[in-house]
């Protein structure tokens, strides 16, 4: 009887483990329930300056806490006051040059080319009756021909003076020409647009904050010639965060846009942080073989971002986290639920 025991014990135990790994392996789950791994990640940006000069001065250091509109550095502005004063002195004596326009010929002015008028007529009279005498004289061989010439000559320049007084007097009274006003008008605004911009490049000369963020780089120091292509910054935002992760090909049916999330790190893992689904690549992270198996399918993995209400900014970049996903809940409000299945 011992016997038989001694062959039914062992094989008794060996079709329990072998039951038991059956089970292990084909009990029900729900696939819902996904552990994700990945690293935290954020925006960044290579700040520049606008304009091409030497560097005056750099204000923050790598790691700084940084504002938006906070000035970072400056550039050298010795060269850019005196441009700035030319182009305000061109603004001015042009606004002065379409005000005279504007305002037309004083009384002053018109007075004055009416006495000339006036005077050129007195000369013509006096030319003209110089000219009768001398017709006389000539006629009773007094005077000679010649002289004849000289005073007719001057008669006539005297009646071509009257017509240029009366021509400007006409000119003073009508004042400029509509033309002329435009013309100045027009060279007004473009001397207010040169002084535009270079009040713009004065201003350009601080590189500002373009928001609320934490230097990663000081890539340029005082004395260095700044270039719109070369960064001095390099800035990482502290507002939206995510986790970049991984998920497979057989898992990728089981996520939705604004599923929500939990995150944990190794630095806190007592304090999890609330996310959501926030993007799932809609292309696979590798290019699959023109012929590929089942089992080289299911290898296939696709981008998803697990955006992180990170109100403390306790997360920094690079940081490893575990995202468990909470299908039971309801979906992030900024996301609606949708199927991200490509």
């Amino acid at each position: 009887m011992s016997k038989i025991l001694r062959i039914l014990v062992p094989l008794i135990i060996i079709a329990a483990l072998a039951g038991g790994a059956w089970w292990y392996f084909h009990r029900p789950t729900d696939k819902d329930d996904l552990t994700l791994y990945g690293n935290v990640d954020l925006r960044q940006a290579s700040l520049a300056f606008n304009g091409a000069e030497r560097i005056a001065e750099v204000l923050v250091e790598e790691g700084d806490m940084v504002r938006k509109g906070q000035v970072l550095a400056r550039l050298d502005t010795s060269r850019l006051a005196p441009q700035v004063q030319q182009a305000e002195a061109t603004v001015a004596a042009q606004q002065a040059a379409l005000l005279q326009l504007k305002n037309g010929s004083r009384p002053e002015e018109i007075a004055q080319s009416r006495a000339n008028l006036e005077s050129a007529q007195a000369d013509a009279l006096n030319a003209k009756a110089q000219f009768e005498r001398i017709r006389v004289l000539t006629a009773n061989a007094t005077s000679s021909k010649q002289d004849l010439d000289t005073a007719k000559a001057a008669a006539a320049v005297a009646d071509a003076k009257v017509d240029v007084a009366k021509s400007a007097l006409d000119l003073a009274i009508a004042g400029p020409r509509v033309e002329e006003i435009s013309q100045s008008e027009a060279q007004l605004r473009g001397s207010e647009a040169q002084l535009a911009l270079v009040h713009q490049q004065l201003v350009d000369a601080a590189l500002l904050a373009p928001f609320d963020g934490v230097v990663r780089s000081r890539l340029m120091e005082p004395g260095e010639m700044a270039a719109p292509s070369k960064p001095v910054f390099s800035l990482a935002t502290r507002g939206v965060k995510w986790v970049r992760t991984y998920v497979s090909e057989t898992n990728l049916g089981h996520l939705r846009s604004g599923m929500r999330a939990k995150i944990t790190t190794d630095s806190f893992p007592d304090r999890p942080l609330d996310g959501w689904v926030g993007f799932i690549s809609p292309v696979a992270e590798f290019t699959p073989k023109t012929v590929e198996t089942t089992d080289l399918r299911t290898s296939l993995v696709y981008e998803v971002r697990i955006f992180v209400d990170d109100t403390k900014d306790v997360l920094r970049l690079g940081m490893p986290a575990t995202v468990e996903l909470l299908p039971g809940e309801s979906p992030h409000a900024a996301t609606p639920e949708a199927d991200a299945k490509p």
